[in-house]
């Protein structure tokens, strides 16, 4: 599945439009991410846990958009866009929202 954030994809031509694809995952960090992020918190730097956290969470989403795309026979996704909101600070929760318009191309 060729994927770009552009609303074209050189050397190819666009030929149909599917319509709107997403993948949408909501995560929340695991007991050792949250106990690494919150000392690191306090020390400072770097969370490797969170950033790894939202890494999954951006690829899950990103997976999920791509498998939304097939089950409508695209072979491409243009115009891809992330979105991530906390769910609020009782949750501890992130939604990430992956989302583009599926087409299908041919080589020009």
């Amino acid at each position: 599945m060729l994927a770009s954030t552009t609303f074209d994809i050189p050397g190819y031509r666009v030929t149909a439009h599917m319509g709107m694809v997403r993948g949408i995952i909501v995560r929340s960090p695991t007991i050792a991410q949250g106990l690494l992020g919150g000392l690191k918190s306090i020390i400072g730097g770097r969370i490797g846990a969170y950033t790894d956290m939202c890494e999954q969470g951006r690829r899950n989403a990103y997976e999920a958009m791509v498998a939304h795309a097939g089950e409508l026979g695209a072979n491409a996704i243009i115009g891809v866009r992330y979105d991530a909101s906390d769910l609020g600070a009782n949750l501890a929760a992130t939604e990430v929202l992956c989302y583009g318009t599926a087409v299908t191309v041919e080589p020009v």
